[in-house]
């Protein structure tokens, strides 16, 4: 087994799916954090200048959606059919935008009734509720999103929904597929172990 580094911020953010899946897949990491304070003088030295970045035995692989893509081979949550594989991918990438919006949207204001209102009025009908429509049409007759077994496109939409349910706990009331998918990846007992033990991070 590689030896890994993970470095990330002290935040969820985009190195949290990647921590979910080595959670499941019990497989050792170090988690290396880069506090905000120390980032200017850190980023000169990471590869690319960007986080998250992940170390296979000291050689770094870089972009989030890759990392977790590596990680879920190795944790055997990639369908080995390459169209079920890419439907994963795809999926994750929606995940992966819907999330961008839901920060960059939550970032803009510190006033919590105003978020509520930017997410009722702006992110929720024009990001979250096309793409909560269209996950809870399929799971109707499906325990998960692409095969007869969890992959990481599930693992995917728990860790995004997750969050924003976190802040918003109604806005799946509709949507009870959806909700119920949420709450199997989150119950799984491994990343159950880690949500109840993961550091306290603003974001």
């Amino acid at each position: 087994m590689p030896e890994y580094t993970l470095m990330y911020f002290n935040a969820q953010g985009r190195g949290e799916l990647i921590r979910w899946l080595f959670a499941h897949a019990g497989i050792e990491y170090n988690d290396e954090r880069i506090e905000m304070e120390e980032w200017p003088e850190r980023k000169p030295d990471i590869p690319g200048g960007k986080l998250p970045v992940l170390m296979v035995d000291g050689k770094p692989l870089v972009q989030s959606v890759a990392i977790a893509r590596y990680v879920a081979k190795e944790a055997g949550l990639v369908p080995e059919d390459n169209l079920d594989a890419a439907y994963c991918d795809a999926l994750v990438d929606t995940c992966s935008e819907m999330m961008h919006q839901y920060m960059t949207l939550m970032f803009k204001v510190e006033d919590d009734d105003e978020k509520q209102r930017l997410f009722e009025e702006e992110f929720f009908p024009n990001h979250m509720e096309p793409f909560m429509k269209r996950l809870n049409h399929r799971l109707e007759d499906k325990e998960w999103f692409i095969t007869d077994d969890m992959t990481w496109a599930d693992v995917a939409i728990g860790r995004s929904l997750s969050q924003i349910l976190a802040q918003f706990p109604d806005c799946l009331e509709h949507y009870p597929n959806v909700a119920s998918l949420v709450e199997k990846v989150c119950e799984l007992p491994a990343i159950k172990e880690w949500i109840d033990n993961r550091p306290e991070t603003s974001f």
